[in-house]
């Protein structure tokens, strides 16, 4: 049987266009950085070993997406500085690093189990991704989801949608 994905254009693609900002290793160590905290360029370098040059260029980038904002600061007696802030844009990136952090739990971890865990503040209790539809059914397994044409599909060039 023949996907009928292939009927449909990948040129507007926005899992494509989304790993064009977010598709580079350190791109994800950055978002890491921010969200645990870490809001400064020499803290961030320090503690995730990025080369200096890489992190200016990533950090430069996603402010650019407007994922993050600058936000300056001044320490006393030493030039002006920028901490990075997420944005709405970047708070709304938080469960597809919560799910590579699982994902790498799972599979990637050492022995003794993964270095980090993800707590609710309220309870303790460990964090987790959970699909589910917009009727609030849960989805359990990609096998209960179909892929469909959205209002944004292009047909493929020389096929007719079917």
């Amino acid at each position: 049987m023949r996907p009928t994905a292939l009927d449909w254009s990948t040129e507007n693609c926005t899992v494509a266009r989304a790993m064009e900002v977010l598709g580079e290793r350190w791109t994800l160590v950055v978002l890491r950085e921010v969200f645990n905290g870490i809001r400064r360029f020499e803290e961030m370098r320090e503690h995730s070993g990025m080369p200096r040059q890489v992190l200016t260029n990533r950090l430069n980038m996603l402010v650019e997406q407007g994922v993050l904002r600058r936000e300056p600061y001044r320490e006393p007696g030493e030039r002006e500085r920028h901490e990075y802030r997420l944005t709405e844009k970047g708070f709304d990136l938080y469960p597809v690093l919560v799910a590579v952090r699982e994902w790498g739990d799972r599979y990637l971890a050492d022995p003794a189990g993964p270095p980090v865990e993800m707590v609710h503040r309220d309870c303790g209790a460990l964090v987790h991704t959970h699909l589910s539809c917009a009727q609030g059914h849960d989805v359990a397994s990609p096998r209960q989801v179909a892929t469909r044409p959205g209002p944004g599909a292009l047909p493929r060039k020389g096929r007719a949608p079917s």
